[in-house]
């Protein structure tokens, strides 16, 4: 009796608690797949490959949030890279090789704690190419030194004051660095958005880079939208230890045809500061077609003109093909789709 006096009760409770339960928590599976096919000669003949991420790395991930009350927010990413060519795993020691933190979001900003994306990585390739720093088109991507992600990193978000946001990233030493305690490496950048414009800059610095060197790397440019015509211009300075000293200057531009057609193009220039002459030249060119909100396709060229006995290559995917010789002219198209879920 007292059952069945209540059921009709229970049956209507049960859904509005477990809307209360969506609302205050939520799960998201999500992932990149893009794949390419690139045609390059880096100075031994023409060779043919199938390329993954080539605009950006293909990946799946969790990322997670839970409402907690008073404008705060627990926050999680899990994310791991994978080939989209073969299926495997991008580093395979890994279970998570992008990302892997957690964190708490308030009015005050936020912070975040684990291996994560460098605000560096995430400011240059928003605000300063029309190529997003991606694909063979991307002069600033053949020119660029950075580390885009740290692991054992301590975060800090800022809220947006009228277009003005900034993040600040210190990593700590771990076990794979000598000596195994004190700052990794520190990471600042700062973005101003305002109407038709978006500027931004930013700085890193990152010891033992590669094992055994120091990165130095900065970052300033912007963006400026003329009606359908976007025009972004970036400055890069990069030093590395005993191996690196150059200044890089971008010039690019986007044109939007229409909802699902974009053009970029634009060059970029490689100085080298340490005399001895091994810079570079590259122009680039890619059009965009929209498919859907998740699906683009893509097709890209380029040439880079390498002085005296520079080696750079041009980077269709993250990993390019080393040039045949000092001094080559690699040059290459690419044709690719790349679909979000």
């Amino acid at each position: 009796m007292t059952v069945r006096r209540y059921l009709p009760g229970l049956l209507i409770a049960l859904p509005l608690a477990s809307t209360q339960v969506r609302a205050q928590s939520d799960l998201t599976l999500y992932g990149i797949l893009d794949t390419s096919l690139e045609v390059t000669n880096v100075g031994n003949g023409a060779t043919a490959r199938m390329d993954s991420g080539g605009v950006n790395g293909s990946r799946y991930g969790l990322k997670g949030t839970e409402d907690i009350g008073a404008g705060y927010k627990i926050k999680f990413t899990l994310e791991q890279g994978i080939s989209s060519t073969t299926g495997a795993a991008s580093n395979p020691a890994l279970a998570f090789s992008r990302q892997a933190w957690v964190g708490m979001a308030a009015p005050w900003g936020e912070v975040r704690v684990g291996l994560q994306n460098s605000p560096v990585y995430v400011t240059v390739t928003g605000v300063l190419d029309a190529f997003t720093v991606n694909t063979l088109a991307s002069g600033l991507d053949s020119f660029l030194s950075i580390s885009p992600r740290q692991n054992d990193a301590i975060t800090y978000l800022s809220p947006d004051f009228h277009g003005l946001s900034g993040q600040v990233m210190v990593s700590l030493r771990d076990s794979s660095t000598k000596p195994d305690n004190g700052i990794a490496a520190y990471n600042l950048a700062v973005e101003y958005s305002r109407g038709p414009l978006n500027s931004a800059i930013g700085y890193q610095r990152v010891t033992n880079f590669k094992g055994s060197s120091t990165l130095n790397a900065l970052f300033a440019g912007a963006n400026y939208a003329f009606g359908p015509l976007k025009v972004f211009a970036a400055y890069h300075n990069a030093k590395i230890t005993g191996l690196v000293d150059r200044d890089v200057y971008s010039l690019s531009a986007s044109y939007q045809f229409s909802v699902s057609t974009m053009l970029s193009f634009g060059g970029a220039h490689a100085h080298d500061r340490s005399g001895m002459g091994n810079g570079g030249d590259q122009v680039g060119l890619m059009y965009w077609y929209f498919v859907s909100k998740r699906t683009t396709l893509y097709a890209s060229a380029a040439f880079l003109d390498n002085h005296n006995h520079a080696t750079f290559t041009i980077n269709g995917a993250p990993v390019g093909i080393p040039v045949a010789y000092p001094g080559a002219n690699p040059r290459g198209i690419q044709l690719g789709i790349q679909h979000r879920f």
